[in-house]
Parts: structure tokens; C-alpha cells; sequence
């Protein structure tokens, strides 16, 4: 070690000796009263203070141990540590003219505060409800509201006693009627609920007790002659609750052409055509109207409402106080329900407009599928096949799959007792037959799976654990990567875990529905799953085998999950570094199973057929509502794409000009290795040009030791088995800090958010809030006691009731914990080691990262300042090194983070010379030397008045340039290997490896708004195809041995159909063609967007299925 070295390392090793103030906050509490002056709340509030550190603390901490102390302790704690460093990103794109909004509800008053107006006029609500007990005005009651018949005239009104009323206002107004004229006017309602003035109060009654009788087919008021009773125990489930209804049926023979006439209508039809749905084909007892199923199998696809509590609610609608429970028809009930669900699809995919009928059924036909995904005979255009090379990504096929444990079965029932009705007809796989899925699963009971990746051997043998009892452990699923919607014939059961042969089943039999060019196939163990895929495949039938070649299968890992795989997986399977594949994440099926994951309770206990015909449905409506979302989502997205590939484009190419000016020859080798290594799959990361050597123990590799030695332990049956181990919830909370501090920078990083940024921050506070709550669930396991060990505020801080933003909520690790004696009563044995070790393994991390960032900073400033000129050039070219210096300052805020929690967890000792104390003057470069006192006093008088020498981003805090008198080390530079020069090579990869990414980055986005433009043209394209179908089946309407009725109304259908996609498809094009000319424009490169040009994107907040959806671009991020 030089002398100059061996200073730097005395002087940090040096305590704090002179007091030094110190910026912090005292808590305080306002306490007001609530609207209804019923409550008093108390708000925490902070008051800004300065302070002398303690003796005690000068002599535990050094000056920068204070300062992050004292900031990790702070009332008003975030994840910036007070580190004021990060200035505002500037602005380097362009005006586009494209401006996207988020749809807000139209207000129909000019009210801003709707209730601050109701609420001192809640005693005239009141009184109004009451006065509804009575009978009102005696306007109202004064005579019968009955009135002469239709066709009648010189009728007087009439005279009759009015007693009656309809219940609950379900008539219009409040009129009341004598007994004659409720009946009449209720003879097509009976459904409703009636109630009679007793002279002190209104008594309950029903219509059938007022004498009420249904005549089906017939017009009211005519009774047929040769009618016949329905059973006394006639029961109809209505909207308005649960009814006895006298019914009767008609027996007049039928016109067929003979002098007797025909049969009788049946009585399921006479049912049917009144728009009441029969339990039962002979002698029905129970039905329920066409609108109560409707609203039954929205509630129950949409919000996962059960029918147990649908059927509970109309009960209560029905009788409140408890006195005369309703007739339990819940099982007749829930038969409709499957009749009708079945029915409904088969009306809607055309079956009753085929002369092969609902026999006739292909296998997935009745499974809604994606408009945008590339279909044969649908949405390609002629001669596709033929496409140029650099564009058959066009005409890729991206999916997802994945497995879903929370939809298990319980062995309740039996397929003999509640058989599958319509095997593999729609979203589930074909099951029967030598070439159905039971067969597959037989024949490989003893496959063997081994991984060689981290950590997916404690996921497989998770998988295994807790089967006893179950029909089935979960299910597995594929869907379409870019858009969300289930496959056809890609849903399936799994019987014991994620096994390959299971999902090998199911994605080859997605695949025979498409004839495409290349796949890609996005799965969370990718790296192990396509190691033998195509000699598993050989085994199957050969209609299953794939005619893609191998070459144009990419296997994917989804961003969320790609960091937890080893280091060598990170290049090859992402979707960053992935040619053709634009912005794709292939996190969309986990984003559709939180849809579906509302109805795992209710299916769990239902038998096979009824928990098929659920799922199916639930399936299909999700389908649906992402059909209907992607007529605003595709627009959004390519806004997007087109805003944030011109900024990446503009930025690198300012960024390659600099390189080219000096270097064109090795710019032109790093372009081509990068083409290279895009244009084949790849096992592994050797030779990747994304990637660089490191060298220092990494966080992942600590947790795997954890994880490995739990794992041990539970082999041993030491460990009680459970779904968490204290290393799973340790490494959740250090996630959930670095989610934390993400976007507690990136909120700080955008001085003036648009409001798809806006939108955008609320929806990962949405997603960060679920995991927060999650996280707690974890904690009351392994820190039982911490609640009861925290002050009032922090208390409130832990329930969730503070004012505090999602990203600055303490978690309340061991490690923020005073003392030693508070963390043995708060956590369980052994967990705050556990956080010591990788506490130790973030730091480095953390310090690895500050390292890399610093190279790459250095080449890229002197690039800039050799060969940019101009201050458009020197502008453009900001914008590389703001995305630098975002990173470095995130890695120097989490080793100071991680530095403090160790020293907290385990004092002072030999891991401080390793883990120094980072100051500010030490986050420099090689070339760099730190600050004078004169300097930073300027940056000082700047910041108070306003304004700082910013560069890239970031203040210049850290150093300059130096030359080789002044220059010394820091000493986050010791243990970085053996380059210590700024000309060394380890400083040209770093550069070479940022380029390599940048040109990565700006090419997903010209591919991204590529494959938009195309989803688009395919979605219109396919509503065309399917109005063209439905005017062919309404021309062939007149299907053999149909009647003239039934023939008017296939056709009806039919055009209805017909007419509502091409409505649909020129409001497309319309909504469409503004942004699609921009996309043009942006993919000719000859010219600038035109910002006079204006293009509306207006989105819901709604549309992103879940804020589930936003993981990926919290965290999946694999650079």
C-alpha cells in the first residue's frame, strides 16, 4: 500500500471529534375532531431540529454512521437517508405531441365535496325514510291509483279501498290500490313483494296469497282453457328475492299441420319462452329469471362472489327478521346456473347456427381468443409466411405459463357423480382418450426432474408437500405473453406439483391451434425446463410435435422472477437482451392468476364438473374483459413505446457518435457482437457482451447458504414444516427495502411527473402497500412480540394507520431495533444473525455496484467532453449519464442501509476493514480526487440559493477530475481487484458493457412499437374476419328441421353480431389511426415527430387488470 493509500485508509479509520450539527426531527401530535363530532383523531406530525451529537454517539459512530443513524431513527423516516445529492432528471425528449391521460368520472353537479353538502341535511333523509312507514299524503291514499283498463273507455276511475302497496319501492312513485287493481297491475310482475295498511302499520303479504296465478303462453289477463297447475311448491329466484309463485301451464295443442294439432308445449319450453330458467327437464318445482342469473354469474366471474353468498343475500332480501327462512333450493339452483353457462357459450361461438350443432363442437372452440396474437385464417395477411427475415418477429408467438397452487380440489366428489361435461371444448386441456391428458400423466408417473439452478429444488420439493386429501394441488396455465388471455386448451390439473409433464402437455396442446413463424415461451424456470424439451416432445403423439425448428423456440425468464436465478441465466433468458422480443416481460400470467385467485375457496370444495364449468367461466370472462381493455391498452402502450424510444434512441445516438469519433472500428465490433449473440439462443452467459466479471460474495450467494442450511434442517425434521423459513422472511424484507428505496428515488428523479407517471407511482404504491401487508402477516411469525415493544407512533406505523407514504413505512427489521435486549424479546432465535450475514452480502453488493456504476461514469465523461460539441450533443448526451448516476446514488443509499443494520446487529469488529464508512468524498471515480473545503463550501452557497452544479443528475458532491499530483484514492478501491488505473481494461468493459445495453434498450423499443402496430392492424383485422362468419351463418340460418321462429332469431343473432364488430372495428380505426400515423413517423426515422400534431391517449385507471401487473417494472428490471 502506498503512503498516500495508507492516509486515506488512516483517516477513515479516524472518530468524529468535532461536534457537528446534525439535521433531524422531533414527533409530534395534532389532534382535531372528526366531521360527525363524534371522534377525535390524532395526526404525527414532525418539527425539524438541529442537534449536537451526544459524547455516546461520537464515540460509537463515525461521522457518516451518525448521519445515517440518526436518519434511519428519524420520526420521518424514508428511504433517502436525507440524501439531498439526487437532483431532478432532466427533460432530453423531444416534444411528440402525443399526450396520454387518465380517463377521470364525469361529475354531473358542481359540487366538489358531495357529502361535506349531504351531511347537515341527514335529518330530512331521515325523516323521509320514515315517512315512507306511513302512508303519506292523503293524496296518495285517499282513493285506488287504479286506473280504466287499456281499450276501455267511460270507465271511472276506480273506487276500491286502497290498502295495497308495493314493498321496498319497486313500483314507481307511492301509489297504493285496492286488492283487485295491485293484482292487475302486477300480473306480469310477480316478482314483487306486497304489503297492506292495517290501520296502525303495514303488514307483509305476497302476491300468490292475494290470489295471484301465472298463465304462461298466453297474453295477460287471458286464461287458458285447458290450463293444468304447476306444483303448490312452485319456487323463482328473481333480483328481487325468493318467491312462491302460483303457476299455470297451457294445454293447448300445438299447430303442426294436422286437424288434431300437436303436443302440448312442453313445460320446460313454456318456462323458457317466459324467461324463467327450469332446475328440472320433467315437472320443474324451482327456476330462476333470466336476469338473477345474469346478475349472478357477473358477481361471481367478476368479484368471485360464491353462490352460497348470493343465494344468502337474496334470502335476506327476501326475509330479514329471521321469522320464515325462504325454501332452500340452493343445489336446483346452482344446476341453472351450470345449464345456463353452458348454453350461453355455446350461443355465443355459433353452435346453434351449425347444422353439426353443440355435438359438433371442436376441441377449445368454446375458448375466446386473442385478437392480437398471430392466427392463421384470422388476422394474417396473405403471403406472411414469406416475410424478410428482420421481420418475422412480427409473426412471433409469445406465451407465458406458469402453475397456480391456490386452485386446488379437495377429493369431496367424483367424476361419476359430477361428471365433466364437454371435455377440453374450452379452456381445459382434452382429458380422455390415448391422446388426452390423464394418458400423458400416467405414462410419465416416475419422471425425475433435477435442477441445477438456485433455489428451485426447495420450490420443487414445496410443490410436494400437503397433497393428502386433494383431488388435485393446483393448476397449471398458459396464456399469451404481450396480452394476457388465456389459451385455449391450456388450462390443466396438476397431481402432485409443477411437474414438466404437466406443463409439457399443456403447451403443446395450446400449440396446435397456431402455424407461426418462431415462439417464444416465457416460464419462471425456463433454464431448466428447455434443457431436454424436444426429446420429451418425440414422446408424445406426432399431431403434437412442433414444426418450428428449434432455432425460433426462445425460452424466457420473466423479469420478476430472472434475479432470483443463478448469474449465468441472467443474459440468456432475458426479455431485455432478447432480439424481436420489444418490451415484453412475461409476467402476464402471473398477473392473471390474482384474477382468478378470488374463486379458490369457493372451487376448492366443489366437485369436478362444477369447479371445471366455474373455472371455464371465470376464464372466459377474464378473456373478455381484456378483449374490450385492449382497445385502450394497445394505444397506450405504443405512446409509450414511441415517447420512450425516441428518448433512448436520441440519447445513444448522441452517446455512439462520441465512441465513433474515436473509436468507430470498436464500435462497429461491439454492434455486431451484440447482433451475434441476438441471432441464437444461448445456454449460458459465456461470451455475453452484457455482462462483466465480478468478483465479491454476493447477496444471492448468502442466501442460498440460508436457504440450503434450513432445507438441511428440515430434511433432518428438526424444522416444523411451514410455507415461510426466517431466511425467506429475511430476504422478503430486504426486497421489499430496495422496492422501497426504487421508488422513493424514482419519485424524487421526475421533477414534474405527467399524469401517466402520476398514475404510474400510484399503482406500484398500490402493489407496495399488498406486500407490505403480506410482509406483516410473515413478521407476527417470527417477531411475535415486536407490536407490543413499539411506542404509540410506531405502533400506528406498523397497523398501517399513519400518514406515511408506502415507500418510507418502516418494516421494523431486527436491525432497527435498539438494543440487543429488545431483539431477543421481539424476534426468534437465531433470526437476527441470519439478517447480520446478509446484511454483510447486500453491502457488498451494494459496493460492487457503486464500483461498476463509477467505470462506467469515468469512459463515459471522457468520451463525452473529447468528442461531444455543441450544446445539443452536450445536452443529449446527460441523459446517459443521469441513468449512471441514478444507480450509483441507489447503491451508495443501500450500502449505507445495509452498513448500519450490521453494525446495529453486530458492533464494531474485523468486517468494518472490509465495509468501511462511505462518505460522499469517497463515491469517486479512479481519476477522480474529492472535494476542497472551498469547493464544497460553493456547492453549499449555491444550494441556498436555490440551484447546484448538477451533472448527469446528480450534484457534484463526490470529486472531479484529477491529475496525477493531486489524485488519491478511495478506498472503496482497495478490494476492487487489480485495475487501478483509469486506462485499465476493467474501465473499458464497463463502458463497452453500457453501450452494448443502451443499443439493447433502444432496439426493444423500435421492435416493441413494431409489434404494437401489428397487434393493432391484427385486432382490427380479426373483427372483420368474425362479422364476415356471423353474415355467413345468418345467410345459412335456415338450418333443416327448424321452424320459422327459431330461424328469425339465428339470423337476428347473427347480423346483431355481425353489425357489432364492424362498429367495433371503425371505431378503432378512427380512436387508432392518430397514434399509428405517429408510429409511422417514428419507425421512418427521416423526420422529428411533429408536435403540432396532437394525439390523445385517454386510459382508465382500471384497464391494467391488476396493480399486481406493475411488479414487473418495480422490480423486474434485470440490468
Amino acid at each position: 500500500m502506498s503512503s498516500s493509500q495508507a492516509r486515506a485508509s488512516a483517516s477513515h479509520k479516524r472518530k468524529v471529534a468535532l461536534p457537528q450539527l446534525v439535521v433531524s426531527h422531533t414527533a409530534t401530535q395534532e389532534t382535531f375532531c372528526s366531521l360527525d363530532d363524534r371522534r377525535q383523531r390524532t395526526r404525527m406530525g414532525t418539527v425539524a431540529y438541529t442537534a449536537r451529537p451526544s459524547d455516546e454517539d461520537s464515540t460509537r459512530w463515525h461521522q457518516e454512521d451518525l448521519a445515517t443513524s440518526r436518519a434511519r431513527e428519524d420520526p420521518d423516516f424514508t428511504y433517502q437517508l436525507g440524501d439531498s445529492s439526487l437532483a431532478a432528471e432532466p427533460d432530453f425528449a423531444a416534444p411528440d405531441g402525443i399526450f396520454v391521460t387518465v380517463a377521470e368520472p364525469t361529475r354531473t353537479t358542481g359540487v366538489s365535496r358531495p357529502l361535506h353538502a349531504w351531511y347537515p341535511l341527514r335529518d330530512e333523509y331521515v325523516a323521509e325514510q320514515l315517512r315512507r312507514e306511513g302512508r303519506g299524503s292523503h293524496k296518495v291514499y285517499g282513493r285506488c291509483a287504479g286506473l280504466p283498463r287499456y281499450g276501455e273507455t267511460g270507465r271511472a276511475a276506480c273506487e276500491g279501498s286502497p290498502e295495497y302497496r308495493c314493498m321496498n319501492a319497486e313500483c314507481f312513485g307511492e301509489a297504493m290500490y285496492c286488492k283487485a287493481c295491485i293484482l292487475a297491475v302486477h300480473a306480469r310482475l310477480p316478482t314483487h313483494f306486497i304489503e297492506y295498511w292495517t290501520d296502525s302499520h303495514f303488514q307483509r303479504t305476497t302476491l300468490k296469497a292475494l290470489g295471484l296465478r301465472m298463465q304462461l303462453s298466453h297474453p295477460p289477463g287471458v286464461v287458458c282453457p285447458y290450463k293444468s297447475a304447476a306444483p303448490n311448491d312452485f319456487i323463482l329466484y328473481d333480483l328481487s328475492g325468493i318467491h312462491e309463485v302460483n303457476v299455470d301451464y297451457c294445454g293447448c295443442r300445438t299447430d303442426d299441420g294436422t286437424e288434431e294439432g300437436g303436443e302440448p308445449l312442453p313445460r320446460r319450453t313454456q318456462l323458457l319462452r317466459a324467461c324463467w330458467w327450469p332446475a328440472t327437464v320433467h315437472e320443474p318445482r324451482t327456476c330462476a329469471t333470466f336476469a338473477v342469473l345474469r346478475l349472478f354469474q357477473v358477481l361471481n366471474c367478476l368479484g368471485k362472489l360464491s353462490a352460497y353468498d348470493f343465494l344468502r343475500g337474496l334470502e335476506k332480501c327476501t326475509r330479514h327478521d329471521g321469522l320464515e327462512k325462504p325454501a332452500d333450493r340452493r343445489k336446483p339452483f346452482m344446476h341453472v346456473v351450470r345449464q345456463w353457462r353452458k348454453v350461453k357459450r355455446m350461443k355465443r361461438f355459433g353452435r346453434g347456427h351449425e347444422e353439426a350443432g353443440v355435438r359438433g363442437t371442436k376441441q377449445g372452440e368454446l375458448a375466446l381468443r386473442c385478437r392480437a396474437c398471430p392466427q392463421e385464417g384470422w388476422n394474417l395477411p396473405e403471403n406472411w409466411e414469406n416475410t424478410p427475415p428482420l421481420l418475422r418477429f412480427l409473426y412471433c408467438l409469445f406465451l407465458s405459463q406458469d402453475a397456480n397452487f391456490r386452485l386446488s380440489n379437495r377429493a369431496v366428489s367424483s367424476e361419476v357423480l359430477d361428471p365433466i361435461w364437454g371435455d377440453g371444448l374450452g379452456f381445459f386441456c382434452k382429458r380422455e382418450g390415448e391422446d388426452g391428458y390423464k394418458a400423458h400423466i400416467a405414462r410419465n408417473l416416475n419422471e425425475q426432474e433435477e435442477s441445477n439452478c438456485s433455489g428451485f429444488q426447495a420450490m420443487f420439493m414445496a410443490n410436494t408437500r400437503k397433497v393428502k386429501g386433494l383431488r388435485t394441488t393446483g393448476v397449471g396455465g398458459v396464456t399469451c405473453a404481450r396480452h394476457n388471455m388465456w389459451q385455449g386448451n391450456g388450462i390443466g390439473d396438476l397431481q402432485v406439483g409443477e411437474r414438466y409433464c404437466n406443463m409439457d402437455f399443456l403447451l403443446l396442446s395450446v400449440l396446435l391451434w397456431f402455424h407461426v413463424l418462431c415462439i417464444v415461451v416465457s416460464y419462471d424456470i425456463a433454464c431448466q425446463y428447455s434443457l431436454n424439451f424436444w426429446e420429451r416432445m418425440i414422446q408424445f403423439p406426432r399431431k403434437f410435435w412442433l414444426t418450428v425448428p428449434p432455432r425460433d423456440v426462445r425460452w424466457k425468464v420473466p423479469n420478476f422472477h430472472l434475479p432470483a436465478h443463478k448469474k449465468k441465466c441472467h443474459v440468456p433468458f432475458s426479455f431485455h437482451f432478447t432480439a424481436a422480443s420489444g418490451m415484453t416481460h412475461g409476467e402476464g400470467v402471473e398477473q392473471n392468476w390474482s384474477f382468478s385467485n378470488g374463486a379458490a375457496a369457493s372451487t376448492k370444495l366443489m366437485g369436478p364438473g362444477a369447479r371445471q364449468a366455474t373455472l371455464e367461466d371465470i376464464f372466459g370472462f377474464h378473456n373478455y374483459d381484456r378483449q374490450l381493455a385492449m382497445h385502450r391498452l394497445l394505444p397506450k402502450r405504443l405512446a409509450v413505446s414511441i415517447k420512450e424510444g425516441s428518448m433512448h434512441k436520441t440519447a445513444f445516438d448522441a452517446f455512439t457518435r462520441g465512441l465513433e469519433e474515436s473509436g468507430a472500428e470498436e464500435v462497429a465490433a461491439w454492434k455486431k457482437r451484440v447482433i451475434e449473440w441476438e441471432a441464437q439462443p444461448h445456454p449460458d452467459s459465456e461470451e455475453s457482451p452484457f455482462d462483466v466479471v465480478e468478483e465479491v460474495t454476493k447477496l444471492r450467494d448468502i442466501q442460498l447458504q440460508v436457504a440450503t442450511e434450513e432445507f438441511l434442517c428440515t430434511e433432518a425434521g428438526i424444522e416444523v414444516e411451514r410455507e415461510h423459513t426466517p431466511g425467506s422472511f429475511v430476504t422478503l424484507g430486504l426486497e421489499l427495502e430496495e422496492v422501497q428505496r426504487k421508488l422513493e428515488i424514482d419519485v424524487r428523479a421526475l421533477k414534474e411527473p405527467s399524469t401517466a407517471q402520476r398514475l404510474n407511482f400510484t399503482k406500484r404504491r398500490t402493489t407496495l402497500l399488498r406486500r407490505l401487508h403480506k410482509f406483516r402477516q410473515v413478521q407476527a411469525v417470527y417477531m411475535p412480540s415486536l407490536r407490543s415493544l413499539l411506542s404509540d407512533a410506531q405502533q400506528s406505523v406498523y397497523d398501517g394507520n399513519g400518514e406515511q407514504v408506502p415507500e418510507a413505512t418502516r418494516l421494523f427489521m431486527p436491525s432497527e431495533l435498539a438494543s440487543r435486549e429488545v431483539r431477543g424479546r421481539a424476534c426468534a432465535t437465531g433470526l437476527a444473525a441470519i439478517e447480520a450475514r446478509m446484511r454483510h452480502g447486500e453491502a457488498s453488493d451494494a459496493l460492487e455496484a457503486v464500483r461498476h456504476g463509477l467505470r462506467a461514469r469515468t469512459m463515459t465523461n471522457r468520451y463525452k467532453l473529447r468528442n461531444w460539441t455543441g450544446q445539443g450533443a452536450m445536452t443529449r448526451g446527460q441523459a446517459i449519464l443521469c441513468q449512471i448516476n441514478i444507480k450509483i446514488h441507489a447503491a451508495k443509499l443501500r450500502y449505507r442501509y445495509a452498513r448500519a443494520a450490521l453494525l446495529v446487529l453486530r458492533g464494531h469488529g474485523e468486517w468494518e476493514e472490509e465495509l468501511k464508512v462511505l462518505d460522499d468524498d469517497d463515491v469517486r471515480a479512479l481519476n477522480e480526487r474529492a472535494l476542497t473545503a472551498e469547493e464544497k463550501a460553493q456547492n453549499e452557497h449555491w444550494a441556498e440559493l436555490g440551484g447546484a452544479f448538477v451533472e448527469g443528475g446528480v450534484e457534484r458532491a463526490a470529486g472531479v477530475a484529477a491529475g496525477e499530483g493531486s489524485h488519491t484514492l478511495s478506498w472503496i478501491w482497495y478490494r476492487a481487484g487489480r485495475a487501478l488505473d483509469e486506462n485499465d481494461g476493467k474501465l473499458h468493459e464497463a463502458l463497452r458493457v453500457e453501450w452494448c445495453k443502451a443499443y439493447s434498450r433502444a432496439k426493444r423499443y423500435s421492435e416493441d412499437v413494431r409489434l404494437l402496430r401489428e397487434e393493432m392492424r391484427r385486432t382490427i383485422v380479426f373483427g372483420r374476419t368474425e362479422a364476415e362468419r356471423w353474415e355467413e351463418r345468418a345467410a345459412a340460418a335456415d338450418l333443416p328441421g327448424s321452424d320459422a321462429e327459431v330461424v328469425e332469431g339465428r339470423r337476428g343473432y347473427a347480423l346483431e353480431r355481425a353489425a357489432l364488430e364492424r362498429r367495433t372495428c371503425a371505431v378503432l380505426e378512427k380512436q387508432w389511426a392518430g397514434i399509428l400515423l405517429k408510429a409511422e413517423t417514428f419507425l421512418d426515422g427521416t423526420a422529428a415527430l411533429d408536435a403540432e400534431a396532437v394525439v390523445l391517449i385517454e386510459v382508465d385507471a382500471g384497464d391494467e387488470q391488476d396493480p399486481e401487473e406493475e411488479e414487473a417494472r418495480l422490480e423486474g428490471d434485470a440490468e
